[in-house]
C-alpha cells in the first residue's frame, strides 16, 4: 500500500513539472487548434451535406457495380468459347482479365455513372418534396451544390489516379491475356524503321521483332557539318532486358567505319555492348499503345519523340490531355444532372433519366469524335481533349440558370 502511494506521488510530481514546462506553450497550442478548426472541412458541412454526399457516392458505386456486373456476364458469355478453345486458366481469367476489365470500363463510363447517380437520387429527393423543403428553408441552389461538388472532388481525384497510374498497368496485363487466350492480334514487328537517337545521329533497322526484342540489318550514322563521320552496321541488334538501366543494346557481327577527311578507319567484331537512346516501345506501334503508358511515361515519350522530330505523337498528346479533361467532366455533368432532376415532375424520374442517359452517351461519343479530329485533321490535341467539356460546360451554364431557386 505504501509503495502504491509512493508511485502515485511520483506520477503527480512528474505531471506537475510537465505542466510547468508546457504552460508557456499553451497559447500557441490553442491558436493551432483554432486554426485547424477553421480549415477543417467538417466545419462547413452539416447533416444535410453529409446526407447528400453519402447518397451521391453510394448511388455512384451502386450504379458501377450493377452495370459492370451485367457487362461481365455478357462478356463472359460471349468469350466462353474462346476461353475454352485456348485453355485459359480460371486464375488468369479472373485476375488477369476481369480484375483489369472492371476498373478500365468503370473509368471509361464514369461520366455515365456520375450522371445516373445524380439524376437517380436527386429525382428521388425531389419526388419526396425534400428539395422543395430545402429551398423553402432558405437553402439556395448554389448552397445545395456544395455537397455535390465535394463528392465530385473525390470522384475526379479517383478518376485521374486510376487513369494515370493504375489502369495503364492493368491494360498491359489484359492485352497480353487477350493475345494468348482470345486470339487478339497484336502488332509485334516492324520494317524499315528510321529515327533520331541523338543530335545528328540516325538509326535504321531493316526488320524488328518485338516479341524477342531483336532487330536485323542495323545501321547508325553520325553526321557532322553535313558530312558522315561515322557509320556503324550490325547484322543483329538485341535489347538487354535484364540491364540495370534503359537503352542497353547488344550488337552482333558489327563494323564501324570512321571517316577523318580522306582517311578511313575500320573496326569490327563479333559482339558489342552499347547504349542507344531508343527502346522497343519506340520501334513498334500497336493500336491503343498510348493507353498502356502512365501519365509520366506519356510525357517522357512525347518529349523524347518530339526531340527526335517524330510526328507520330498526336494520339499520345490527346490521351494525356483527355485524362485531365475526363476528371473535370464529373463537375460539369453533375451540374447538368442536378439542374434537370431537382424539379419535381408528375411523371417521376423517367424523363430526367432518359435525358441524362442521352447526354452521357453524347459526351462519351464526342470524346471519341474529337480525338479522331485531332489525329486526322490536325486539331490541337489539348483543344480536342477539352471540346466535350467546353460544349457541355455551356449546356451546364444554361441548365443552372434555369434551375429552380
Amino acid at each position: 500500500m505504501h509503495k502504491v502511494k509512493e508511485i502515485v506521488s511520483i506520477i503527480k510530481g512528474l505531471l506537475g513539472k510537465l505542466n510547468q514546462k508546457t504552460k508557456p506553450c499553451l497559447p500557441y497550442i490553442y491558436k493551432v487548434g483554432n486554426l485547424l478548426k477553421k480549415i477543417s472541412p467538417t466545419r462547413y458541412l452539416g447533416i444535410l451535406d453529409w446526407y447528400i454526399i453519402k447518397k451521391f457516392i453510394g448511388t455512384y458505386i451502386y450504379a458501377i457495380l450493377l452495370i459492370i456486373s451485367i457487362a461481365i456476364v455478357f462478356d463472359f458469355n460471349e468469350n466462353l468459347s474462346k476461353f475454352t478453345q485456348y485453355h485459359a486458366p480460371w486464375r488468369a481469367i479472373i485476375f488477369d482479365y476481369y480484375a483489369n476489365f472492371i476498373p478500365y470500363y468503370s473509368n471509361l463510363f464514369s461520366p455515365l455513372f456520375v450522371f445516373i447517380a445524380v439524376i437517380f437520387f436527386t429525382s428521388k429527393l425531389a419526388g419526396n418534396s425534400e428539395i422543395i423543403a430545402m429551398l423553402a428553408a432558405g437553402v439556395s441552389i448554389k448552397r445545395l451544390m456544395r455537397p455535390y461538388m465535394l463528392s465530385c472532388v473525390v470522384i475526379a481525384g479517383l478518376t485521374f489516379y486510376l487513369n494515370s497510374f493504375v489502369i495503364p498497368h492493368g491494360t498491359v496485363i489484359r492485352q497480353n491475356f487477350e493475345t494468348l487466350y482470345r486470339n487478339s492480334k497484336k502488332n509485334t514487328s516492324a520494317e524499315d524503321i528510321q529515327l533520331f537517337v541523338a543530335k545528328n545521329t540516325t538509326a535504321y533497322i531493316q526488320n524488328y521483332d518485338d516479341q524477342y526484342k531483336r532487330g536485323y540489318g542495323f545501321s547508325l550514322v553520325k553526321i557532322k557539318n553535313k558530312k558522315i563521320v561515322s557509320h556503324l552496321t550490325a547484322m543483329e541488334i538485341q535489347y538487354d532486358t535484364i540491364a540495370d538501366s534503359k537503352y542497353h543494346w547488344k550488337l552482333s557481327n558489327w563494323k564501324i567505319r570512321t571517316l577523318k577527311g580522306l582517311k578511313e578507319h575500320i573496326q569490327s567484331g563479333a559482339t558489342k555492348d552499347t547504349v542507344l537512346l531508343m527502346e522497343p516501345t519506340d520501334l513498334v506501334y500497336s493500336k491503343g499503345q498510348q493507353e498502356t503508358f502512365t501519365s509520366p511515361e506519356l510525357l517522357d515519350y512525347i518529349s523524347k519523340q518530339t526531340s527526335r522530330g517524330s510526328g507520330n505523337v498526336v494520339q499520345y498528346e490527346v490521351e494525356f490531355h483527355k485524362r485531365i479533361a475526363m476528371s473535370f467532366s464529373s463537375f460539369i455533368l453533375t451540374i447538368i444532372g442536378l439542374a434537370l432532376s431537382s424539379r419535381k415532375r408528375k411523371g417521376g424520374m423517367g424523363l430526367s433519366l432518359g435525358i441524362g442517359l442521352a447526354l452521357s452517351f453524347s459526351y462519351i461519343m464526342l470524346q471519341t469524335v474529337s480525338a479522331t479530329f485531332a489525329i486526322q485533321d490536325n486539331t490541337p490535341p489539348m483543344l480536342a481533349a477539352w471540346i466535350p467539356n467546353i460544349i457541355f460546360a455551356i449546356v451546364a451554364y444554361f441548365c443552372y440558370r434555369h434551375a429552380p431557386s
